[in-house]
């Protein structure tokens, strides 16, 4: 597992973070939700190829 997706997740918690409490403070708590929203699933996207390789190593690890 790459070091660099940690900080690239990192960078999108706090560029979202930021962005919802701006929506927020406006007025504008749909907009914040679908931001929030917006955020966790780029996040997932990225994760999700790494849950995948897991699974397929734990496979082959009770294969044997």
């Amino acid at each position: 597992m790459e070091v660099t997706i940690i900080f690239k997740i990192a960078a999108v918690g706090i560029l979202v973070s930021i962005l919802s409490q701006v929506l927020k403070h406006s007025g504008r708590d749909e907009q914040a939700f679908m931001v929030s929203l917006a955020g966790l699933l780029i996040a997932l996207f990225w994760i999700v190829p790494y849950i995948y390789e897991l699974f397929q190593s734990i496979q082959k690890l009770f294969v044997i």
